[in-house]
């Protein structure tokens, strides 16, 4: 027997403005029901478990023990830099001059999360 992962749960201040930010992120929209003031709210993935923000009181005060890692259809960088436009922070920059590497950004409430190489990326520096 098994269990199947069914959310990632993300408690945070804000479940809707979270949400809302990795709606963008995700390119995928957020549950029918849900409305702003909401404390608890879905973004619903194209394929295995929703992303579940859980408003909840205390704030957030060290790193995350886990993250999410997200691999972009376009560029890495390209990606970086969309991400930071939509409310995104620049953590720590990971990247190499030969191409490798990731990106490690912050989401509006400080959870990070890291921006792998996309396929095209890697591609292009395969040996």
């Amino acid at each position: 027997m098994v269990s199947i992962l069914q959310n990632v749960a993300i408690d945070c201040a804000d479940a809707y403005g979270l949400a809302r930010f990795w709606s963008g992120v995700t390119g995928r929209p957020l549950h029918p029901d849900d409305r702003p003031g909401d404390p608890e709210v879905q973004v619903l993935l194209a394929e295995g478990p929703v992303l579940y923000f859980n408003q909840v009181p205390e704030a957030k005060t060290v790193k995350n023990r886990i993250h999410l890692c997200l691999r972009p259809e376009t560029s890495r960088d390209q990606e970086v830099e969309r991400l930071l436009g939509l409310g995104a922070t620049l953590v720590a920059d990971r990247r190499n001059p030969d191409g490798s590497g990731w990106a490690v950004l912050a989401d509006p409430e400080g959870n990070e999360f890291c921006v792998l190489r996309s396929t095209s990326d890697r591609a292009a520096t395969a040996p």
